[in-house]
């Protein structure tokens, strides 16, 4: 079943959090997302747990910008994250390699 909203991404990611992956990762994801459904939001992963919060964290490892149709297409893989990022629909700020994470982290 694809994802229709933003809030709809971020109230998913708990429940399809892979731990496995997030082994030995303490990170803080800041998404910013633009656009009708605009908001800010922000991941902590740390010791195998993972909790999502509304909000501006004050020291994430990597923040990332994105439009909202953008960030659905994204989340259900109609918009290829390395594409969105090279053609500026992307925008990443920190730790890039955290943020090439996210896919295995969180696969919705």
């Amino acid at each position: 079943m694809a994802l229709t909203s933003v809030k709809e991404v971020f109230a998913k990611m708990p429940e399809v959090f892979n731990a496995s992956a997030a082994s030995g990762m303490n990170s803080v994801f800041q998404f910013h997302i633009t656009g009708g459904e605009a908001g800010d939001w922000f991941v902590i992963i740390k010791d195998g747990t993972c909790a999502v919060n509304e909000g501006v964290h004050e020291s994430p490892t990597v923040a990332l910008t994105m439009e909202d149709a953008d960030w659905v297409a994204m989340c259900n893989g109609t918009l290829n994250g390395m594409t969105a990022f090279m053609t500026g629909k992307l925008k990443a700020k920190g730790d890039i390699m955290a943020a090439q994470r996210i896919p295995s982290l969180f696969p919705l």
